[in-house]
C-alpha cells in the first residue's frame, strides 16, 4: 500500500477473518464509525472533514478510506452527514452505496452522487445490504436550535422522518447507532423488541445555553445508561464526546453511573482509530 495510507486504513483493509458471531469496529470520533464483518464493510455518519474546531483529527481521508461497501447517514448535521466527504468517497469508490433518511436524497444528488446510488429509507422497513439487515429506527432531533423543538422532523419533510438511527444485524450481532436522538415515549420499547447486544449512544446531553449557541443536544450520560437497561441492551459504547470543546460529554460520568445503576451492562472505551472486536 501507498505511504498515504493510514493504519487505521490498513488494519480495517486487513481484517477480513472474524469469529462467528463477531464484528470488528472503528471508532473514527464523534458519532463516526466503520464496521465490518467478514465479507462487509460499512461506515455510519463517517465525518472526515478538517473543519475549524475540530479537536481529534480524521484517522483517514475520502481518497485513503478503505473499501466500503455502504455508507449510512443519520441525519444532516456535518457531524453526520459530511457531504464533501461523501461526494468524494462516491468518486473514489464506485462500488459505494449511500443509505439516507429518504427526505435527504436530494442532498447527496446535489453534491453529485448518482441516485441510482443512494436508497432513501424510513421506519418500519427492512432492507438489506449484502449480507447483513437494515431496520431504521425514528431519532427525536431538530435541524436548528432555537427557534425548533425537537421532534422527528415531519414539518419539514412532508410527513416523513427526517431523522434516523439504524439496527444492523451483521453475522448474527444485533447493533444500534442512534444517530442524534433523545429519549422518547417508545424508543426503549422498540430496542427491546430488537434484542439489542451492542449499542453505540451519544452522551453529550443539552441545555438551553448550548442551544442558545445553535447546538443541538442529545440524550445525556444517565439518559444513555438508563435507555441501555429498559431496553435490556447487552453492551454500550458512548460516543459523541471529544470532538469539539462546546458540545461534548462526560464518559468518565457515564461509566460511573453505569457502573452504580445498571452493572450487568458492559461499557466498552474505545481509543479513536484503533480496532474493536465484540463476540456475542
Amino acid at each position: 500500500m501507498s505511504n498515504n495510507i493510514s493504519a487505521c486504513t490498513q488494519e480495517i483493509s486487513n481484517t477480513t477473518h472474524l469469529p462467528a458471531g463477531s464484528i470488528a469496529l472503528w471508532w473514527l470520533g464523534q458519532a463516526s464509525f466503520a464496521i465490518r464483518s467478514s465479507s462487509l464493510t460499512i461506515l455510519i455518519d463517517p465525518f472526515l472533514s478538517e473543519v475549524e474546531g475540530r479537536l481529534i483529527k480524521p484517522p483517514f481521508t475520502a481518497e485513503t478510506a478503505p473499501e466500503v461497501d455502504f455508507v449510512l447517514c443519520t441525519h444532516e448535521h456535518l457531524d453526520h452527514m459530511d457531504l464533501p466527504t461523501l461526494g468524494k468517497l462516491a468518486q473514489h469508490q464506485q462500488q459505494t452505496h449511500f443509505i439516507v433518511p429518504r427526505p435527504l436524497v436530494k442532498l447527496l444528488t446535489d453534491a453529485g452522487i448518482e441516485e441510482a446510488r443512494i436508497q432513501g429509507v424510513q421506519p418500519d422497513e427492512e432492507h438489506a445490504l449484502g449480507t447483513a439487515q437494515l431496520f431504521p429506527v425514528p431519532a427525536m432531533h431538530a435541524i436548528q436550535c432555537p427557534p425548533r423543538v425537537y421532534d422527528f422532523g415531519f414539518a419539514e419533510s412532508g410527513g416523513l422522518y427526517r431523522y434516523l438511527g439504524y439496527m444492523i444485524e451483521m453475522d448474527g450481532v444485533r447493533l444500534y447507532h442512534p444517530g442524534d436522538t433523545l429519549v422518547y415515549n417508545g424508543l426503549a420499547e422498540q430496542l427491546r423488541g430488537m434484542q439489542i447486544d451492542l449499542a453505540l449512544l451519544p452522551i453529550n446531553g443539552r441545555n438551553y445555553y448550548r442551544e442558545q449557541q445553535h447546538l443541538v443536544g442529545n440524550m445525556d450520560e444517565r439518559e444513555a445508561a438508563d435507555l441501555a437497561a429498559e431496553a435490556g441492551i447487552n453492551a454500550v459504547i458512548p460516543t459523541h464526546y471529544e470532538m469539539f470543546s462546546a458540545n461534548t460529554g462526560r464518559v468518565g460520568f457515564f461509566v460511573d453511573y453505569l457502573r452504580a445503576r445498571h452493572p450487568t451492562i458492559m461499557c466498552h472505551i474505545l481509543s479513536h482509530g484503533r480496532r474493536f472486536v465484540y463476540t456475542r
